[in-house]
């Protein structure tokens, strides 16, 4: 009994919303964007970059939100209701990691 509600806590904190700068880019599979000659990848890289720029001002509220719920109720709220961007954000970076790496193949400047 007395090791519930250490394990309780630990539980809680590990399903709140992470920061967006410690998610890590996915793995998109192979550059989708082979067919991109270099202006469309600069377009496509500012459209992912803000892209990338909305996700993470929401999880940052959603980070923040977490936070205020678990210290006043015991529960990540954010989180529970849906508002993680967590997997929307580590797609939009391997997206501009995919981007680089074919800015660098063809030698964009």
């Amino acid at each position: 009994m007395k090791y519930a509600v250490p394990a309780l806590l630990i539980l809680t904190l590990g399903a709140c919303a992470q920061r967006p700068e410690n998610i890590a880019a996915a793995d998109i599979g192979p550059n989708p964007y082979t067919s991109f000659n270099c202006s469309q990848l600069a377009a496509e890289e500012i459209r992912v970059s803000q892209q990338l720029e909305n996700l993470s001002a929401d999880q940052r509220r959603a980070a923040n939100g977490d936070a205020w719920g678990v210290f006043l109720l015991g529960l990540p709220i954010s989180s529970m209701s849906g508002n993680d961007a967590e997997t929307g954000i580590a797609i939009a970076r391997g997206q501009l990691q995919a981007i680089d790496q074919q800015q660098l193949t063809r030698r964009c400047g």
